[in-house]
């Protein structure tokens, strides 16, 4: 058995990382790895992740749903459009992360999130054109790392467009929770889910 695999008490196999909290687990179970190729979603997940750096997750987790009030649905046209008093509004909204320089950054990237499409086609063609040529099954959680060579460059070519608070390790952060790669442990029973809906996804885009 893998080292460090979790059994529950109904014998389900699971990744660690999400026992012990039921947001955690319920992320875990059903969205945590699920391929992603709606750019609406796409940009909501890097936005997020962004706003979540120095942040638990799960802060991130529960305070979502006010995000996604306040940002108008992430929708990337409108969010494009905000200014200084939807900035002022946002600062003032208890209900999210009140960090202007992350708030200012969601506004500049649904702009640069238009110019991705432009170049690219699609945030889905985008970011999937990142996913690693191998990725071999995780074993254990000593395997599973905070970046790597395809985030760092997903990294170079976001900032060269425009985006802002994507580092390597925030991109990596989207590659796993948007399935661009799996890093479930090989013997956690949503590994060959999520595998499945890989391929079915990628056919897609």
């Amino acid at each position: 058995m893998s080292t460090g695999i979790k059994i529950r008490s109904n014998g389900l196999l699971v990744c660690p990382w999400g026992e012990g909290d039921t947001d955690y687990a319920h992320y875990h179970d059903t969205e945590w790895g699920l391929p992603v190729t709606d750019d609406v979603k796409l940009y909501e997940k890097m936005c997020l992740e962004g706003f979540q750096a120095g942040l638990s997750w799960l802060t991130i987790l529960r305070k979502r749903d006010n995000f996604r009030t306040a940002f108008s649905g992430f929708q990337i046209e409108k969010v494009a459009a905000f200014g200084e008093q939807d900035i002022q509004k946002l600062l003032n909204n208890s209900g999210i992360v009140r960090h202007r320089g992350k708030i200012e950054a969601t506004i500049t990237n649904a702009r640069a999130a238009i110019t991705t499409v432009e170049q690219h086609g699609s945030l889905a063609k985008f970011f999937w054109s990142f996913e690693p040529a191998d990725s071999p099954p995780v074993e254990r959680p000593s395997q599973v790392v905070a970046k790597t060579q395809e985030s760092e460059k997903m990294s170079k070519a976001l900032k060269q467009l425009g985006w802002r608070f994507v580092g390597p390790t925030t991109c990596y952060s989207l590659m796993q929770a948007d399935g661009i790669v799996n890093d479930h442990l090989s013997e956690c029973f949503r590994y060959p889910e999520i595998e499945v809906a890989r391929k079915a996804a990628k056919k897609s885009i």
